[in-house]
């Protein structure tokens, strides 16, 4: 079969298609044919050896994926040979997803619901676990309460700006004008154009924060934050600011280091059906041209997601 492998760290180049033996499900796991894995930025910054997640090269990297099983090995019975799936796979170990065929584990993949094409379905699980466990798992939002997500067009943001909207949260986005009209139709309520305000004064007191910036955010968002407020942050290497700094302010932060889970992705599953939430699309693009994927997505202007297609 085809994967994209990669002997060194470095710039996209790096990446590069090559014929692997197919590996064979052993107890426990599925063989999953490949329709679209995703791009995400701990992609590039695993390729780079920015994020040595998976020790040096050579590797495969990815761990979004959405396929057909192929082959169940023994010991499983949630999924037969023809089930369409997706799920986020192995993380933080080797998921292997940037191939033709690819192992899973039944606990870390759930069935892919009509309302979602294969390549949406690709982009759903990193970014969607990371947004339901950071909103529903740490934050627990709920109805009434004002939340504030940074980067509300990528990836990330956009699943999030719609998870707490189906939680009755009111939502306020920071983008650039040219997206605010794509986030006021996933129900986004306040909008502000970081490039022109500054957010800090904009988005009023909030709830909850979502940092998917990091950095010099982490202070910013703090001062966002009504008294007793929590600031979830995406950026675990540099959130821009630390629990004692944020309770010296009357707030509080803590981190989200996402996870596989069926559990969760089936909570996702469900919003989708019940016509709540759905993944952007920006891009597609062949697993021949992963290094254009990753050109496209560290120059941070995708609206959504990028996907790979076999």
């Amino acid at each position: 079969m085809r994967a994209v492998t990669q002997s060194a760290f470095g710039e996209p180049s790096v990446l590069r298609v090559t014929e692997v033996d197919r590996s064979a499900p052993g107890p426990g796991q599925v063989l999953v044919r490949v329709e679209a894995a995703a791009y995400n930025p701990v992609d590039a910054a695993v390729r780079a050896g920015a994020f040595p997640l998976l020790g040096d090269p050579p590797f495969t990297v990815g761990w979004d994926v959405s396929g057909v099983v192929e082959e169940a090995g023994p010991g499983v019975s949630a999924f037969a040979p023809g089930d369409e799936v997706l799920g986020l796979l192995g993380f933080p170990a080797a998921g292997n997803a940037y191939a033709e065929y690819v192992l899973a584990s039944p606990n870390e993949i759930v069935r892919r619901p009509a309302g979602l094409t294969a390549q949406q379905a690709a982009g759903l699980p990193l970014a969607g676990l990371t947004a339901w466990q950071a909103l529903a798992g740490i934050a627990r939002i709920e109805e009434g309460d004002r939340v504030l997500v940074h980067r509300a067009a990528g990836g990330v943001g956009h699943l999030a700006v719609q998870i707490a909207k189906a939680r009755g949260a009111y939502v306020v986005g920071t983008a650039r004008a040219g997206k605010h009209e794509f986030l006021r139709g996933l129900g986004a309520d306040a909008l502000i154009d970081y490039t022109a305000e500054d957010f800090v004064t904009a988005a009023g007191p909030v709830d909850v924060v979502l940092d998917l910036v990091g950095g010099e955010y982490g202070q910013r968002s703090a001062a966002a934050l009504r008294p007793g407020g929590l600031l979830v942050s995406a950026l675990g290497g540099n959130p821009g600011i630390t629990p004692e700094e944020a309770a010296a302010l009357g707030v509080r932060l803590q981190v989200v280091s996402v996870r596989p889970s069926a559990h969760d992705l089936a909570e996702l599953i469900s919003l989708v059906e019940a016509g709540r939430l759905t993944v952007h699309v920006d891009l597609t693009v062949p697993l021949a041209e992963a290094a254009k994927a990753h050109e496209q997505g560290q120059a941070g202007r995708t609206t959504g997601k990028i996907v790979l297609v076999p």
